[in-house]
């Protein structure tokens, strides 16, 4: 079975434990691992935060570019034994230091974004030209023994 959501959110530090929420209720919902559900939501926090604090009108207007909107995106799917995430922001975009690392340093700025990428399986930073940063990452599932959405 595959579950997928989809928020479109004001930059407002209150949509970060709302999407925290909404996930988790979703995983324990599906039947994930606690411990599981509990890595992916610090990393939907980090993320979510970071489009708060960056990704919108004052940040985009400091880098020259265009924020139509003042919001923020998150998409969550969970399918079969994976669950993969992803944050976009209509901002500046990352730094090119932080989109060519594989893994982001543990300067000033990008805590956030270490701790995304040391708790899930996968992590992508990427921008969009003119339109702002997207955070994907991934992690593998695993079920609790009462599961009705298993994966065998």
């Amino acid at each position: 079975m595959s579950i997928w959501w989809s928020l479109h959110l004001r930059r407002e530090a209150a949509s970060v434990p709302f999407a925290r929420r909404l996930l988790l209720g979703t995983m324990e919902t599906a039947g994930v691992d606690p411990d599981i559900s509990f890595d992916l939501s610090v990393a939907l926090s980090e993320a979510c935060a970071n489009a708060v604090e960056h990704g919108g009108r004052e940040a985009a207007a400091r880098a020259g570019a265009p924020d139509e909107t003042g919001a923020y995106h998150v998409t969550a799917y969970l399918d079969g034994d994976r669950c993969r995430i992803e944050v976009s922001d209509s901002g500046p975009g990352f730094p090119p230091a932080t989109v060519d690392r594989r893994r982001p340093s543990l300067a000033e700025h990008g805590r956030g974004m270490h701790l995304i990428a040391e708790l899930a399986d996968h992590v992508r930073f990427r921008n969009r030209p003119g339109r702002g940063a997207v955070v994907s990452f991934d992690k593998m599932l695993k079920w609790r023994d009462d599961s009705l959405l298993k994966v065998s």
